[in-house]
Order: structure tokens, then sequence, then C-alpha cells
């Protein structure tokens, strides 16, 4: 079962950001999702269309110019990243899940990809492009037919995993209160992978792996792979929840 690191390892560091994404690599996470918006010429990493959350700061962020953005900081600590900078970074050293938040994926998302897979070690293989925006996710797959894309799901629909296939996805992403072992098997059998989140739990984590779900999203990869490995953790470890 792979460990993906939510926003990167964000009990560790502020969410979506390098520094998240260098603890994710310490604790030999197989993934790192990240959030994506588009601003200007650029892909923004960031989750909520809010400010205030993470920066203390009204308004939205689609309200802002780029060089507005560059100067926050997330819990007053670290810089927004932009895609390329994200990519760079992480150097192809694991798999990224680029969730789309925003759309706009003419505006330069595959040359950003590219460049990656041309400069920074990443293979094809490596980027998976997911959404719960589903025409999103078509249009992606309309302009690069080859682009991995994994489709999201909230509630388990009474097709299961039906509309991950329309979709041709590589993988559906599923919610830990929704999933059922049917589900499961139904994306086993239309050969997809089934990717679970947001999974902090020990009890989780454990049930899950029993179940043969493909991976996990978690916000603590170090602490998810010690429960795999069967090695002993604090019970009065605290965990954040989303």
């Amino acid at each position: 079962m792979q460990i993906i690191a939510h926003r990167g390892a964000s009990f560790e560091a502020p969410e979506n950001t390098l520094a998240a994404f260098s603890k994710a690599l310490d604790a030999k996470a197989d993934g790192i999702e990240l959030d994506v918006y588009p601003l200007e010429d650029e892909w923004i990493v960031f989750h909520d269309r809010y400010l205030e959350r993470l920066t203390a700061t009204p308004g939205r962020l689609l309200d802002l110019t780029l060089a507005q953005v560059r100067k926050l900081k997330i819990f007053g600590q670290q810089h927004v990243p932009t895609l390329s900078e994200a990519l760079e970074h992480i150097n192809g050293r694991c798999m990224v899940n680029i969730e789309l938040k925003g759309g706009g994926i003419v505006r330069g998302l595959h040359q950003c990809i590219d460049h990656a897979i041309k400069h920074h070690g990443f293979t094809a293989d490596q980027i998976l492009i997911s959404s719960f925006n589903h025409h999103w996710l078509q249009a992606v797959k309309a302009s690069h037919p080859e682009q991995r894309i994994g489709a999201l799901a909230v509630g388990c629909p009474i097709d299961y995993c039906a509309f991950a296939t329309r979709l041709d996805a590589y993988s559906v992403h599923v919610d830990v209160d929704f999933l059922t072992p049917e589900m499961v098997q139904d994306a086993h059998r239309r050969n997809l992978k089934i990717f679970v989140y947001t999974v902090d739990e020990a009890h989780d984590i454990e049930e899950l792996h029993k179940l043969g779900v493909d991976g996990i999203f978690t916000n603590h990869p170090g602490f998810s792979r010690n429960i795999l490995a069967g090695l002993p953790v604090s019970p009065s470890e605290p965990l954040l929840h989303y």
C-alpha cells in the first residue's frame, strides 16, 4: 500500500510548502499530493479558495496578483510555491499527485509537467493529475491522452467506479468515510488503482491495508509508514484531521 503525503507531510510542516515536501521525502513517502490554482501565467500551490485560514489575510486567492501571492506566508512561516518550484524541489524522488482546484488546464500546465520530466528527474508515470471536477479531467485526457488522471469522489456511487472508467482514469480517489469492500473490488475489476483520503489513524491504516487499497493520503507519512511496518508508536501521538 502506497503512502502519499497529503499536501506534503502537513502534520510536521505548513501544508503545500517546500518544507512539507521535504519532510515527506525524509519520511520516504511513495508520493506527494499537492493542490494547484492557475494564476496569471503560473500554477500556484495552494488549497483554499479563501486566504484566511492559511495566511491570516482576508479575501480570495483568485483576486490577488501573482506578485501579491508571492508576499504571503503559510501560517506565517513558508512562502507559497509555484508548481514549477515544487516539482523542481521534489526532483523526481517520488510520485506527485497534482490536484486541480481551479480550471484553465490550457494555461501552461503540461508545459510545466513536460519541463519537470525533461529537467527534474520525473518520468511520465510519476505525474498524476486529479480533481473533483471531472469535466477538467476529461479536458486533460482530450488534450493529453497519455496523461494519468485520478478521479476524486466524496461518496460511494451506485455504480461504484464506473465514473472513473468513463474518464479513462488511472485511479479513483475515495473518502475514507464512504469506502466499502465492494468499491475496492469494483475498482480492481476495472483495472483502476484505488486511493483513500485522508487517513491518519492507526486502525484505519491497518484496516485499509487488509482491504487491499492501493494507497492512502495521509498528513503524517512517517507515522503511517511505521504502522504498516508494525513498529511501535506512541498512543498519545497527536494527529491532524481535515
